[in-house]
């Protein structure tokens, strides 16, 4: 039984009658019938709660939730009794998330169901359970509560964010990917892969012209081309310490995930064979493989990874690629880049580009952004900004060395990565380079 406030108050009045009882015959009297009315009053309260009845519960949750997002979940609770309750509600959802609107108090009508909702932010990704339902139930007076406990478990799995593939989906039917800031490029016609002949329309360039067929129909007829369909796309994901690093509420690695998700989806849209390697620290390996149902492989392969407390080794994934798929693919290295990895990862990317594409996405620390383009206030603050700007120019001067090499590169804040990636991709799908 757990005491309330109204109980306390009570108590505290009868403490300041019990004062004057031992002077006046009447606070006395006005004692005693006090005492007893308390006293009544929580037998009765007592007898009530553990006369209370079990309740029946249901809970409503997607087996499948978004780190970083707000998802509902619903409960329902089935008042077995011939009476009416005042209910406190707690579910025991997983530590790592956040809520809002718990604890939740309704007032349960007999033999009814009643239901309430709540929101839940997961955290972190990987296989979670909720465990139990949790109700406080006041008594008569609202004197005393009591806690009753039901078990409930619903099993949940917490995806790396795939809400940015249905916003891009919903958008892509309508051609409005720009609203996203992806920019798709789109010439009628162009690209390097033959897809049909057609009339001429004003605008076609001379050179898409097909003489043969002009000649065959006694009109101007044009090649149309479109992007080359069936390549491939490898993903080198660095699980190592420093995709720990978190500006926000998500870290630098939940970035690299949601990015992958969206370019994996946009690549198998465009007919693109999709496919991911993790190093260090964790080692997985997906073949490349063509087909929308590739979204479902990507997202389980890689939903329960965490950043490990290792250095990445770079050297070991070019080498392991290369065995692995020793076929030409656009390879996507997504790592958070520092100059005192380097040299490793120069000689990794000369190893990658002998037969592949190679893009490198590394993502900027906000923080030390932020500390290099502050005001500088103090003789710390000038120390920081000092220490701030010199990692970023070694950082600079590893990108001039790496785009020497002919290494595409990407180097933007965490959550500008999933936009710029998909940008990129567009961009080297019309260039033809791979």
């Amino acid at each position: 039984m757990i005491p309330t406030r109204r109980l306390f108050i009570m108590l505290w009045i009868w403490v300041i009658l019990a004062l004057p009882a031992g002077f006046s015959d009447v606070f006395s009297n006005l004692w005693k019938v006090s005492t007893l009315l308390l006293v009544g009053m929580l037998v009765l309260e007592v007898y009530g709660l553990l006369r209370v009845p079990s309740f029946s519960w249901r809970r409503q949750v997607q087996g499948s939730l978004a780190v970083g997002v707000w998802s509902s979940v619903t409960l329902e609770v089935h008042n077995l009794s011939e009476s009416t309750f005042e209910l406190e509600i707690f579910d025991h959802y997983p530590d790592t998330a956040e809520t809002s609107h718990l604890p939740a108090r309704i007032t349960a009508p007999a033999n009814a169901w009643v239901k309430l909702s709540y929101q839940i932010l997961p955290l972190e990704r990987g296989q979670f359970n909720f465990s139990q339902v949790q109700v406080r139930v006041s008594g008569m007076f609202g004197l005393l509560q009591k806690d009753n406990y039901c078990p409930l478990v619903s099993k949940v799995k917490i995806f790396p964010n795939f809400t940015n593939i249905i916003k891009y989906s919903l958008l892509a039917h309508d051609q409005r990917q720009s609203q996203m800031g992806i920019r798709r490029v789109r010439r009628r016609g162009e690209g390097t892969e033959f897809q049909q002949l057609r009339e001429y329309r004003l605008g076609d360039s001379l050179k898409k012209i097909d003489w043969k067929a002009t000649s065959r129909m006694n009109k101007l007829i044009s090649r149309e081309y479109q992007d080359e369909r069936d390549q491939r796309i490898i993903f080198l994901v660095d699980c190592g310490r420093k995709m720990n690093s978190r500006d926000g509420e998500l870290s630098h690695f939940d970035h690299t995930l949601n990015a992958l998700l969206l370019l994996s989806y946009i690549a198998l849209k465009q007919g693109d064979s999709v496919g991911l390697m993790t190093f260090g620290g964790h080692d997985r390996w997906l073949a490349p493989s063509k087909g929308i149902h590739m979204v479902n492989q990507v997202l389980n392969t890689v939903y329960d990874l965490k950043p490990s407390v290792t250095e990445p080794d770079y050297l070991k994934c070019a080498t392991m690629i290369s065995k692995l798929h020793p076929k030409r693919s656009l390879l996507v290295l997504i790592t958070n880049l520092r100059d005192e990895e380097s040299e490793e990862l120069l000689s990794s990317l000369r190893l990658l580009k002998r037969r592949n594409l190679v893009l490198l996405a590394s993502m900027r620390e906000q923080a030390v952004d932020d500390v290099a383009d502050g005001p500088v206030l103090g003789f710390g603050n000038a120390l920081d900004s000092a220490a701030a700007n010199q990692f970023l120019e070694a950082r600079k001067k590893v990108h001039d060395q790496v785009r020497q090499l002919n290494i595409l590169t990407i180097d933007v804040p965490p959550e500008q990565l999933a936009i710029s990636m998909a940008n990129k991709y567009f961009k080297i799908k019309k260039s033809g380079i791979l």
